[in-house]
């Protein structure tokens, strides 16, 4: 495909975004009825349909108008392209541009945020406020665990570069890595497939590195997904006694092979019993520390939503509090930037239930590199 024609296909991906279907659907959709398209096809329109959606609103006034022509139109002209070759109307080309679309010369940019989540924003930012919602519109970068019952960074380093993809070791972390080449290639790698390394964000590193750890600690991943923390904790702790939960089981299908892989032994069940000395809820959330990852989840988001998830969060806070041993901890997490879902949250949560404190909490945010990302320590009596 010629650059002209992904951009037409990205105008139609786009226009089915902006009725309500989820990004990656509609992508998957495009696929499926483009068998024409390579790879390289796929993952460059990827890049455009994700591109145009961090910058939503700040391409749609450099286009003119918000509908996907639009915001290819605002794409092109942020980025300097030759509009006159893109939009030509020629071959699969988008058609050419109207005398008003040539004309149209935009005021003042949006900062790409809802209208109704700006307040929030900024007081749970403060003066980081615009630099952070700037950071959103940028891609994320790649990282990596160095998975340390297995390898060391040096040697997970070595065998990725011997497969192309080079890395950098983040100095906030030695065992995260930061794919700065050829990050395709590595879920195919044999680093990846000998479980020398995951994938997982540097916030969720950082925030694994946190945590409590001790001989023979006992551990419960109360909303595990797809359990990426309980191979971190288990990682670094390689005696802990580690059960990963998941309300619905089916999320954590994988784990079992993935823990094998890393050389990890995990208890996976649905129904979690005992107490535990350390007890992880990486709750359910608005996901405003990824938008760089999930861009269309943050034009989705809406008041209504967000009041929902604070109310799940609280509920999950409330039924884990039994799992947690006397001395013990809940380590609460949330990939979000949101004051709601995390120090007022955390608030509200020790009012209710006076047997725990406060420990200590930290918000990561896109401009330490990785992920939004916020961690309460709540230590039981």
């Amino acid at each position: 495909m010629t650059p002209a024609a992904r951009m037409a296909a990205a105008i139609g991906v786009l226009d089915e975004i902006l009725t309500g279907s989820p990004a990656e659907q509609a992508l998957l959709r495009w696929s499926r009825t483009s068998r024409f398209a390579g790879s390289g096809d796929r993952a460059a329109l990827r890049d455009l349909v994700f591109g145009a959606l961090r910058r939503r609103d700040s391409y749609a006034a450099l286009g003119g108008a918000l509908t996907g022509r639009g915001l290819m139109i605002g794409h092109a002209r942020a980025e300097s392209l030759p509009m006159a070759r893109l939009f030509s109307g020629e071959g699969h080309a988008p058609a050419a541009l109207t005398e008003a679309e040539a004309a149209h010369v935009p005021t003042d940019l949006p900062d790409d945020l809802p209208d109704w989540l700006r307040p929030d924003w900024s007081a749970a930012l403060g003066s980081r406020a615009a630099e952070v919602a700037a950071a959103m519109t940028l891609r994320a970068p790649v990282w990596l665990r160095v998975n340390l019952a297995r390898t060391d960074p040096a040697g997970a380093m070595a065998s990725l570069a011997a497969e192309g993809v080079e890395t950098q070791r983040s100095d906030l972390l030695p065992s995260a890595l930061r794919v700065t080449a050829n990050e395709r290639a590595v879920a195919r790698s044999k680093a990846y497939r000998a479980g020398l390394v995951e994938l997982q964000d540097l916030s969720p590193q950082l925030a694994c590195a946190e945590l409590p750890l001790v001989p023979r600690i006992s551990v419960l991943d109360y909303c595990a997904g797809g359990g990426g923390k309980t191979l971190a904790i288990g990682a670094r702790q390689p005696d802990a006694r580690l059960t990963a939960h998941d309300a619905f089981p089916a999320r954590m299908a994988d784990l079992p092979a993935r823990a094998a892989r890393a050389g990890l032994r995990v208890a996976v069940t649905d129904k979690a019993k005992g107490s535990f000395d350390l007890v992880v809820a990486d709750v359910p959330c608005s996901g405003s520390g990824t938008w760089r990852r999930t861009p269309d989840a943050k034009w989705r988001l809406d008041r209504p939503r967000l009041d929902g998830l604070v109310a799940t969060q609280a509920e999950i806070l409330d039924e884990v509090v039994p799992s947690v041993a006397p001395g013990g901890c809940l380590a609460y997490m949330t990939c979000s930037v949101l004051s709601a879902e995390n120090g007022d949250q955390v608030a509200s949560f020790l009012a209710r239930q006076p047997a725990f404190r406060l420990a200590g909490d930290q918000l990561w945010t896109p401009l330490t590199g990785g992920d939004g990302f916020y961690l309460a320590m709540l230590r039981r009596g």
